[in-house]
């Protein structure tokens, strides 16, 4: 995955553009999509079903608590930003903020 257009970093909290495909056999990323990541869930689309898997799922990929996945839009749409604060793992096609250290 190259052009890293789907993230960007605000400070220690990564963003993420996701196009979410639900009902799908297994959760995983699945490649670019646009200026987006492409991501299967195995959630349906009823009732913010899906919603509620992908913050888990993307919980468990960044091995962060729930708490720190939160979505910002597109909670009704397939096109979804959501922030990840302070990761602590990264899947190879994210690379980690450029941050200074302090004086």
């Amino acid at each position: 995955m190259t052009g890293a257009t789907f993230y960007y970093w605000q400070g220690k909290t990564l963003v993420l553009r996701l196009h979410v495909q639900p009902r799908a056999s297994r959760d995983e990323f699945c490649g670019l999509y646009g200026d987006s990541l492409k991501v299967r869930i195995t959630a349906p689309p009823a009732d913010g079903k899906a919603n509620r898997h992908l913050r888990k799922y993307l919980a468990t990929v960044f091995q962060v608590p729930t708490s720190r996945v939160n979505l910002l839009r597109g909670a009704s749409s397939r096109s979804k930003q959501f922030t990840i604060e302070n990761p602590r793992q990264l899947p190879g096609a994210i690379q980690p903020p450029n941050l200074k250290p302090r004086a």
